[in-house]
């Protein structure tokens, strides 16, 4: 099977399954054809977040021997690449981070790409199809729709707070709530870090009621060994951490559970009432504490106010701590029109003798967001970052672009700006082969081409990121733009 790589009108497979729920769907066809614009984006809502290809796509489909439009695919990338996203089941979400959560999956194996799927995590709000803030009985009340890890032998899913979920990777399913036999029993949140020395994954999970931010670790194998609060007093969204060979690294900004809100919201979604405000007034610090506790050891440094969802990568340079963060000017500021404030790419340098805090601006023009890095650096000293391009023009409206490849050492870049109308997600790098290089490896996204509203699976040489996409594989639906995204290995 041939494709050209542009004007593509519709993609040949073998096989393809349409289902929706816990369906199925009917049995193989072989020699079936599906357009590639199936799931086109909805009309104008008047909400952005579920418009164009942020709006959701209403079917779960399987498709099998998928289409290389361009180049091959790398033998050495075996296994199953997973992104999540936020996929409103109603067809409704009062703002983008509130739909209910699905996986899109392509299975690679030695130069083919065996099949694509996509699922929704089967949360108790999917089964009841209830939005954020519901809670129907018998299960965790939460959209699961951030991120996916796979860790100890299991593939998670996670949301912002909540338990995660168990998704099996031979087909996405499904396998239910998931509280690490009984030890989760408070929150858990998507970011969570595997040390690369020692297995250990480390992670978080914050509350809108005491305990505000608990701490846990699980063992190489998946067993939740350690659970332990961190004492704050304010329900603030901390959405990621870090860590490094010694810390955990926390950040506590502004961003505020407002109980009244949310209850005016919860009763009427369209109310223009949010969950989260932006109060300065609180402050805004870092916290660090020893890896693996205990907590009550933490200590804080203050900071200017502002907000960061994702952090590069931590690491320790003697008795200073250094993370390299996406930092707004605010977040969920109704004086501030638009997704957030302005973004720049950061250094914090944290100096735990003396005290003092250096913030400096790496990147102001085009800083990009939804960092990745090389596992094998996670709390080390990195050389790179993997930042796709991320800009908010007035109106609000998050828009999406290319591949940039930070070089920390040298403080340059690399970048591959795909063909206009063309618009990349989070890029995951995923390792190959022995060579400790940290650009020795893929880099992997969903790319999304306006034109013909229609998706692909881009694979980069995070070693030459210039020449832009090794491989691009067609998939038999959009993909909306999402969150986060996990490799697992066959």
């Amino acid at each position: 099977m041939r494709w050209m790589a542009h004007g593509l009108a519709a993609v040949p497979l073998s096989a393809v399954l349409e289902g929706c729920g816990d369906d199925k769907g009917s049995a193989a066809r072989s020699g079936a054809t599906i357009s590639a614009t199936s799931g086109r984006p909805p009309a104008s809502t008047g909400k952005w977040w579920l418009d164009n290809n942020f709006g959701p796509v209403t079917k779960e489909v399987e498709a099998f021997d998928l289409g290389v439009v361009h180049g091959a695919i790398p033998p050495e990338l075996t296994g199953l690449y997973v992104r999540n996203g936020s996929n409103p089941i109603t067809g409704d979400s009062s703002m983008w981070f509130f739909g209910d959560g699905m996986g899109h999956g392509v299975r690679l194996e030695r130069g083919k790409a065996l099949w694509y799927r996509n699922r929704f995590v089967q949360t108790p709000l999917v089964k009841a199809r209830a939005g954020f803030g519901a809670t129907p009985p018998g299960g965790q009340a939460n959209q699961s729709n951030v991120s996916f890890f796979h860790h100890g032998g299991r593939l998670l899913s996670s949301g912002e707070v909540g338990f995660p979920f168990e998704v099996d990777p031979a087909d996405l399913s499904t396998k239910g709530v998931y509280d690490f036999g009984g030890k989760l029993t408070s929150a858990f949140t998507a970011h969570p870090k595997i040390d690369p020395a020692t297995g250990l994954l480390h992670s978080f999970g914050y509350g809108f009621v005491p305990p505000y931010l608990t701490y846990h670790v699980t063992d190489a194998a998946g067993s939740m060994i350690h659970s332990e609060t961190v004492d704050v007093s304010t329900p603030t969204m901390i959405h990621d951490f870090a860590i490094t060979e010694r810390d955990v690294v926390f950040w506590e900004l502004p961003v505020v559970f407002d109980l009244a809100a949310a209850t005016k919201w919860v009763k009427d979604p369209n109310s223009g009432a949010q969950p989260f405000s932006w109060k300065p007034g609180v402050g805004a610090r870092i916290g660090i504490m020893p890896l693996g506790g205990p907590t009550a050891a933490i200590q804080w440094y203050p900071i200017d106010p502002c907000y960061v969802f994702h952090g590069v990568n931590a690491f320790r340079d003697g008795d200073r701590v250094v993370l390299d963060v996406c930092r707004l000017t605010s977040m969920f500021d109704a004086s501030v029109p638009g997704f957030g404030g302005d973004l720049t790419l950061r250094r914090w340098t944290v100096d735990t003798v003396t005290r003092k805090v250096t913030d400096d601006i790496v990147r102001d023009r085009d800083p990009g967001e939804l960092p990745s890095r090389d596992p094998r650096k996670v709390g080390r000293k990195h050389r790179y970052g993997y930042l796709v391009q991320s800009h908010t023009p007035p109106g609000g409206v998050v828009s999406f672009g290319g591949l940039i490849k930070h070089d920390y050492l040298h403080d340059t870049r690399e970048v591959w700006e795909p063909p206009a109308g063309q618009h990349a997600g989070e890029w995951l790098f995923v390792p190959t082969g022995n060579d400790p290089a940290e650009d020795a490896g893929y880099l992997l996204t969903y790319l999304y081409d306006d034109a013909r509203a229609a998706s692909e699976l881009v694979i980069i040489d995070a070693s030459n990121v210039r020449s832009g996409p090794v491989t691009r594989v067609a998939l038999p639906q959009r993909v909306p733009y999402g969150f986060h995204a996990a490799w697992v290995p066959a």
